[in-house]
C-alpha cells in the first residue's frame, strides 16, 4: 500500500520532485565551487590576486548585464507562453482540486429542496460505502444531472455532495472545454479525467462537477463548414467515452452536471443509463423553503425581530429563488446602513426589494404632460390587474422613472400557480393591454410605452394558439414541435398559418374590447388614481387598497 501511495505520489507531483531536487544539486555544486575557489584563492601567488581583484569588477559588471538580459528574456517567453498563448488553456487544462472537508458546505447549509437532497444524500451513501452496493452486485452511480432555473441552488448542492462524502472536488464550467482549434476540448477532458483517476486512487475516491454542462454536451450536429461544431462534436464524444471508461476502472468516480438549459438540449447519449444515471430537479423554493431561507440569512445580519415576520417575507416573495433571497438581505443590510440604522427592518427588506425588482431611481424629471400620459397608462395596468387578474397584488404604482421605463406598476404573484390555465393566460393579457386601452381613452392616442406590453401579449396570444390549441377555430395541436424548417416548407399550408394567425388576432382582440368596456365603466376610478399618482409619484400597497375601497370595489377571489 506505501508503495502503491508513492508510486501515485510521484505521479501527480515528479515535476516538483525533479525541480526540487534539480535546485538542490545546483546549491551543493556552488557551495562546493565556493569552497574550492577559497583554497584556490589562498594558494595563489600575490600578483595573480591583484590581477584577479583589477577585473572582478569588470566581471561583475558584465555578469550583472548578461543576467538581466537573459532573465528579461526568459520572463518575457514564460509570460507569453503560459499567459498571452495559453499553454495551459490549451489540451493540459490543470484545475486545482479542493477535498471535500475543506470546502466547509453541510447539509445544514442547503436550505429547502428537500426532495433533492433525499437523492443528492443517497448518492453520498453510495460514494461513501460501496462495500453494501457490490455485495449484492451493484453498480455505483456514475454521473449525477442537476436540473432547474438559476439561482436555486445545483452548485451549493454539489458542494455539500463533496463536503459529505469527504472526497476531491473538481470543479469546471462547461465553457472551460470549448476552444476555436479542434481538439483542444478532447484534450481538457482527457486532462481532466486523468488528474481525476489520480485522486480516486490516493484518496478513495473523486467529484467532478461540471456547471453550464448545455456548453460542452450540446447535440451534436453536421459540421457547416467552419470548424467549430466538429470541435463541440469532438468534445461530447471524449466525454462520452471517459464516461464510458469509468466502468472499467471501477474508480469511485462521480460526476454532477448542472444545466439551466431544457433536456432537451443535452446530447441524448449522455443522458442514456450509465453514464447520467440520476437525474436531480432543482426548483424554486416553495412557502416553507422561502420562510426557512429568510431564516437563515436574516441569522447572518442585525435585524429586528419584532418588525419582520417570517411567515410575511415568505408570503410576499412568490417566485424567489434562494439567490434573490440572498440578494433582498444583503441589499437590506445596504440599505440600513446607508440610512446610518442599527437594525434592518420591514422598510428596509421593501426597499431592497423594490429596487431589485422595479430599478434604481433615474434623475430625469418628466413633463407635467409626460407625467399624465405615464401615469394613466401605468393606472390602466393597475386596474385591469386588481379588477380582472385575482392571482397577482397591485404592490406599487409609480411614475418616477426607473431603468429604462419611465414609471412601473409591480405587480407580484400572490401565491404559486403550478399548472396555468386558459383564464390565467388571458387574464395576463388583459393586464397588458390596459395601459393601451387607458391611454386611447383618456387621450385619444397611444404612445410608443406599449410596445413592452404589446409584445409580452402577443406572445402569450401566440403561444395559447400555436402551442396549446387554445384559438376560436378550435385548431388543436404545437406546431412549433414541428422540425424547425416545418414552418416554412410545406407540411403546414399558407391557408393553415392564416387561420393560426387570425386566432390571435382575435385572442387579442376579444380581450381588447374587455378591457376597454371595463375603463369606460370605471373611468372615475381612472381619474381618481391618476391624478393622486401625478400628485404623489407613487402609490404604495395601502394607497392603493384605500382609493379601491373608496369606490366600494375588492379584488374578485
Amino acid at each position: 500500500m506505501n508503495w502503491k501511495k508513492i508510486k501515485l505520489y510521484w505521479g501527480l507531483h515528479w515535476i516538483k520532485v525533479l525541480i526540487i531536487s534539480g535546485l538542490s544539486a545546483i546549491g551543493i555544486s556552488l557551495v562546493i565551487f565556493i569552497v574550492k575557489g577559497i583554497q584556490a584563492w589562498n594558494n595563489a601567488e600575490s600578483y595573480l590576486r591583484e590581477s584577479q581583484l583589477a577585473m572582478m569588477p569588470l566581471q561583475l559588471y558584465l555578469q550583472m548585464i548578461m543576467a538581466l538580459i537573459f532573465g528579461t528574456i526568459y520572463t518575457f517567453m514564460m509570460y507569453w507562453l503560459y499567459f498571452k498563448r495559453g499553454a495551459q488553456s490549451f489540451t493540459q487544462k490543470k484545475k486545482t482540486s479542493v477535498a471535500g472537508e475543506k470546502i466547509g458546505i453541510t447539509w445544514a447549509d442547503v436550505i429547502g429542496m428537500d426532495e433533492a437532497k433525499e437523492e443528492a444524500l443517497e448518492v453520498v451513501k453510495l460514494v461513501k460505502d460501496r462495500a453494501e452496493l457490490q455485495r449484492i452486485g451493484g453498480k455505483i452511480l456514475r454521473g449525477i444531472l442537476m436540473v432547474g432555473p438559476p439561482g436555486c441552488g445545483k452548485t451549493y448542492l454539489a458542494k455539500a455532495i463533496a463536503t459529505e462524502a469527504k472526497l476531491p472536488f473538481i470543479a469546471m464550467s462547461g465553457s472551460e472545454f470549448v476552444e476555436m482549434f479542434v481538439g483542444v476540448g478532447a484534450g481538457r477532458i482527457r486532462s481532466l479525467f486523468k488528474q481525476a483517476h489520480r485522486l480516486a486512487e490516493f484518496e478513495g475516491g473523486c467529484i467532478i462537477f461540471i456547471d453550464e454542462i448545455d456548453a460542452v454536451g450540446a447535440q451534436r450536429s453536421v459540421d457547416r463548414g467552419f470548424g467549430g461544431q466538429t470541435e463541440a462534436n469532438t468534445t461530447v464524444n471524449q466525454l462520452l467515452v471517459e464516461m464510458d471508461g469509468l466502468k472499467e476502472k471501477d474508480d469511485n468516480i462521480v460526476i454532477i452536471g448542472a444545466t439551466n438549459a431544457p433536456e432537451r438540449f443535452l446530447d441524448q447519449a449522455l443522458l442514456r443509463p450509465g453514464r447520467f444515471d440520476r437525474k436531480i430537479v432543482v426548483d424554486k423554493p416553495n412557502l416553507e423553503d422561502r420562510q426557512k431561507l429568510f431564516a437563515y440569512y436574516l441569522k447572518k445580519v442585525q435585524y429586528n425581530p419584532e418588525d419582520i415576520k417570517l411567515d410575511r417575507l415568505a408570503r410576499i416573495t412568490v417566485g424567489q429563488t434562494p439567490a434573490d433571497i440572498s440578494n433582498i438581505v444583503r441589499e437590506a443590510a445596504l440599505i440600513t446602513v446607508r440610512n446610518k440604522q442599527s437594525l434592518i427592518s420591514m422598510k428596509e427588506i421593501d426597499e431592497a426589494r423594490e429596487r431589485i425588482a422595479l430599478g434604481i431611481k433615474r434623475r430625469i424629471k418628466l413633463s407635467d404632460k409626460e407625467k399624465l400620459h405615464t401615469a394613466y397608462h401605468e393606472v390602466g395596468h393597475a386596474i385591469i390587474t386588481y379588477l380582472l387578474v385575482p392571482s397577482q397584488d397591485v404592490f406599487k404604482i409609480t411614475i418616477t422613472p426607473r431603468g429604462y421605463t419611465g414609471g412601473v406598476t409591480w405587480t407580484p404573484e400572490r401565491e404559486e400557480i403550478f399548472i396555468h390555465d386558459k383564464n390565467h393566460f388571458l387574464g395576463d393579457i388583459k393586464a397588458c393591454l390596459g395601459s393601451y386601452a387607458a391611454e386611447k381613452l383618456k387621450m385619444g392616442f397611444t404612445t410608443g410605452g406599449v410596445e413592452s406590453d404589446f409584445k409580452t401579449a402577443i406572445a402569450i396570444a401566440h403561444n395559447m394558439v400555436w402551442r396549446w390549441g387554445m384559438g376560436k377555430s378550435g385548431i388543436i395541436g404545437n406546431f412549433h414541435g414541428l422540425p424547425s424548417d416545418a414552418l416554412s416548407n410545406p407540411i403546414m399550408s399558407e391557408e393553415m398559418k392564416s387561420r393560426l394567425d387570425n386566432d390571435v388576432q382575435d385572442v387579442l382582440q376579444v380581450c381588447l374590447k374587455e378591457v376597454e368596456e371595463l375603463l369606460r365603466k370605471e373611468e372615475p376610478l381612472l381619474e381618481r388614481l391618476t391624478q393622486e399618482l401625478v400628485k404623489k409619484q407613487e402609490l404604495n400597497y395601502d394607497e392603493i387598497e384605500a382609493i379601491f375601497k373608496e369606490f366600494g370595489k375588492s379584488r374578485p377571489k
